[in-house]
């Protein structure tokens, strides 16, 4: 028997909040994130703006996780933290080799890479960190979770691009589904802000060269011209439904659908007419057992390029066909930036918000929608409106397709 999953904690640090109560109260006014860059001297660099996490984030670390871990593995413990804390589940006797650990990347320890490296030419090699390799590779914001919360079921980092943390959500909840675990903690961080990583992005055409912050990252806007850096993680608590249950556990809502492909096209631009996006969501709603109709609310990938939205708008009109103009579109990139690996578990804790409390966020600084991208878009101002499932699209570099399906909470 195939078994529910639920949604049962929620933790989220952002560039328009550090926790998920003061996202969505950032949601709800369309707060954009994106400002000058503070992380390091722009002097140089073409791009001088980003979406950087804010305020004292970072407060509940100790001073040997702020000297020892990655920024990207802070973030991603902070996030944890909360969503563990929200869960309750340390209040509850559980078996732990029955909770597991997804926790991605799609860089990793850039910025440790960088300081290294510098220390390297600089001062020679004896000089690098013994704590070099475990704070840059990827693995180790899900190894950190695990051993703090004593995770003992299987522990993985899937490392798909901007797709990653998207991909964790799906597979988390299919092990959960299948029978393998009970429990996942699921989710992804990022924190490429950096000299190499705006650097890279920037020499690759991908980000937007503007100041007015107004004007960079505005998803499916004919005047859009590449995305903007965001930093950032999101981490989500997927519980068997009786498990959730039998603890007396805060649902928030269920996963019900997953679809994951590959484009095989190209390593940075997906293909031209969105096939491989559209079958990752009708696999999803496959899964969720729903037509494209039942779909109130979709957080699309929407990062602002050219191409992306472009060809998103196809995959998603493939899909919903003639019932496509009721369907309430809008990237939430416009506020916090684009966050990589982290960007598709942030979303999930969106489209968690919107069905929970009747909320579709908007896409903020939309002023000329384009007409390649003649979605029903929310433009500027959230909707109200009560939906009972929402869908979440991550399309990362190497053709990586995810999409979830969430459901409102019933207890039925």
């Amino acid at each position: 028997m195939t078994r529910r999953v639920v949604i049962t904690g929620m933790g989220a640090i952002t560039p328009i909040g550090n926790s998920v109560n003061e996202l969505f109260d950032s949601l709800l006014i369309g707060k954009c994130g994106i400002d000058r860059i503070t992380a390091f001297d722009t002097v140089g660099h073409k791009v001088k703006i980003a979406a950087e996490v804010k305020g004292d984030w970072d407060a509940g670390l100790n001073p040997k996780e702020k000297k020892n871990l990655d920024k990207f593995t802070q973030l991603a413990l902070v996030a944890a933290r909360q969503a563990y804390a929200d869960s309750q589940l340390k209040e509850t006797v559980i078996d732990r080799t029955r909770m597991g650990v997804i926790v991605s990347s799609g860089i990793g320890g850039l910025g440790t890479i960088e300081s290294e490296h510098d220390k390297l030419t600089q001062r020679g090699a004896d000089r690098i960190s013994p704590y070099f390799i475990p704070k840059a590779i990827i693995n180790m914001a899900a190894a950190q979770i695990a051993i703090e919360l004593q995770a003992l079921g299987m522990c993985s980092s899937n490392v798909t691009a901007c797709a990653a943390s998207a991909n964790a959500v799906g597979d988390g909840f299919r092990s959960i589904k299948d029978g393998y675990h009970d429990l996942m903690i699921v989710g992804g961080s990022e924190a490429s802000i950096t000299p190499l990583g705006i650097g890279g992005f920037t020499s690759l055409n991908a980000l937007a060269e503007t100041e007015d912050i107004t004007r960079a990252s505005i998803p499916f806007d004919k005047d859009r011209s590449g995305f903007v850096m965001g930093e950032g993680a999101g981490v989500l608590i997927l519980e068997e439904l009786e498990h959730a249950l039998a603890r007396n556990a805060n649902i928030y809502a269920e996963v019900v659908g997953y679809g994951a492909t590959c484009d095989a096209y190209h390593i940075t631009s997906p293909s031209v007419d969105g096939s491989g996006a559209a079958r990752a969501m009708r696999q999803a709603l496959e899964s969720a057992k729903i037509l494209p109709e039942q779909v109130g609310y979709l957080n699309a990938h929407g990062t602002s390029t050219p191409l992306n939205d472009a060809f998103e708008t196809l995959a998603v009109k493939a899909v919903w066909g003639d019932t496509v103009d009721r369907l309430h579109v809008s990237s939430t990139k416009s506020m916090t930036g684009h966050l990589l690996g982290a960007g598709g578990a942030v979303e999930a804790i969106i489209c968690t918000l919107s069905l929970q409390n009747g909320y579709l966020p908007p896409t903020v600084n939309l002023t000329n929608q384009d007409p390649a991208c003649d979605l029903n878009v929310i433009a500027n101002q959230g909707v109200h409106k009560a939906i009972t499932y929402a869908v979440s699209n991550s399309l990362g570099f190497g053709g990586h397709n995810a999409s979830l399906c969430f459901k409102k909470w019933e207890n039925v």
